[in-house]
């Protein structure tokens, strides 16, 4: 069948309700395996009371990366079935799995009640969240992306970022609000479970969203043409491997940049500069905010100057500042930890609002899915879900409160020079 017979045709209506669709699962799955984070100080001393504070952070943090290590497992198992059988149906049974292990750890007895069957529960529940996460940002990006008429990527798949943000605001901010409202004994006798218990509420909501509406237009035309791929992995590993490094070498700064500022320094502040836990949490809130506000504004922009030149921004400001930030974090004045943090992630704003678009640009419609999450996803494992992890461990490695600061400059250079030698892609037809 010739492609134009194929053209899938929606009305402007029918755009908005599915990308809002889009959007609204997106920030839901992302409450839910973010708020663990936001918990670190609570979650360290029910499941792991070892004595030494950080310690028990190294081990909490240790967990929210093991989540990360069922994030290319379920970039293969959704990707594949969401190449094959449909966006829309992969992404509703992500959100659902995620809803579940989320409810699942705020049902978990502690350390005190069961000994070490605690923290094997909680692991096995990260796992659950890992591998529902490994299928939801290949998902996502495609389907916004794909919805979006040409010359409006950027400003399109900005919004899955921005609601990864939204996402990881409500965990935040579900979390600020229990521990500043709660007594410390109430917060840790059943307060923390709340936000975990919610998961489950805004997680059949966002499953029920997704599955109200259609497929996106441009896997429809795939399948009339019979363009659908039967071995997508396969096909993404060996004819678009290259790309598929690309992404993985792109997403070094993102995913490092991300999960430092906005989940590893909530606990860097306390712990590090001495701020009151409530601080540090309403200090993520608003640098969530400014995030939120600010990547569909950049999106908009890429598609008028392009996705490169904001990214070199982004990946070459961490470069120079990661270290003076750190500097300012750690100084133990809030409105200097709150300055740092702000402009960690305007930096950051500027990469997540061309990345969605940019790593999309890069695959045609038959292997998008799982080429774009298998290349994200082994580099978010490995590099952003234990960047939390490998930050407390320089500093009680090196001493020196300053050390994570190496981390991301040496991440963001990486990505820097990947920057420097891939084609500009905004301004040509998505495959």
């Amino acid at each position: 069948m010739a492609a134009s017979a194929a053209t899938v045709t929606i009305s402007s209506a029918e755009r908005r309700r599915a990308v809002a669709a889009g959007v609204i699962g997106n920030a839901l799955e992302w409450y839910d395996f973010g708020v663990y984070g936001y918990l670190v100080s609570t979650i360290s001393l029910l499941f792991f009371p070892v004595g030494d504070p950080l310690v028990s952070r190294l081990l909490t943090f240790a967990v929210f990366g093991v989540g990360f290590v069922m994030r290319p497992v379920g970039s293969f198992v959704f990707g594949i079935y969401g190449d094959r059988a449909g966006r829309r149906k992969a992404l509703s049974a992500v959100i659902f799995l995620m809803a579940f292990s989320t409810f699942a750890i705020g049902l978990l007895p502690t350390y005190r009640q069961v000994g070490l069957l605690g923290p094997i529960l909680l692991v096995i529940a990260r796992l659950l969240q890992g591998l529902s996460a490994g299928g939801e940002g290949g998902g996502s990006t495609s389907y916004i992306v794909e919805y979006a008429p040409e010359g409006r990527r950027g400003l399109f798949g900005s919004w899955q970022q921005a609601t990864v943000g939204a996402g990881f605001l409500l965990g935040s901010l579900s979390a600020a609000l229990v521990t500043q409202i709660l007594p410390h004994d109430a917060l840790l006798a059943w307060g923390w479970r709340i936000p975990f218990l919610l998961g489950l509420a805004v997680g059949l909501f966002g499953a029920y969203v997704r599955w109200r509406y259609s497929d996106t237009p441009k896997f429809i035309e795939a399948e009339k043409q019979g363009e659908v791929s039967k071995a997508p992995l396969f096909e993404a590993l060996t004819r678009y491997w290259r790309q598929t490094l690309t992404v993985f070498g792109l997403s070094l700064h993102f995913t490092v940049a991300y999960y430092i500022p906005i989940v590893f320094m909530t606990s860097y502040v306390v712990s590090v500069a001495k701020l009151a836990p409530s601080s540090a949490l309403w200090i993520n809130v608003t640098c969530l905010v400014a995030y939120v506000a600010l990547t569909p504004v950049w999106g908009a922009l890429s598609d008028k100057v392009g996705r490169k030149p904001l990214m070199l921004l982004s990946a070459g400001g961490f470069v120079v500042l990661a270290y003076p930030l750190f500097m300012m974090a750690s100084s133990g004045s809030l409105t200097l930890a709150l300055a740092a943090q702000l402009t960690m992630v305007v930096l950051l704003s500027f990469y997540a609002g061309p990345v969605p678009a940019a790593f999309s640009e890069l695959f045609p419609t038959r292997v998008r899915y799982t080429a774009l999450s298998v290349g994200n996803n082994i580099a978010v494992t490995i590099f952003g879900g234990f960047a939390p992890f490998i930050a407390t461990w320089l500093i009680k490695a090196t001493g020196n409160n300053l050390a994570p600061s190496y981390y991301l400059m040496a991440a963001s250079a990486v990505s820097l020079l990947v920057l420097l030698r891939i084609r500009e892609t905004a301004f040509t037809p998505l495959r």
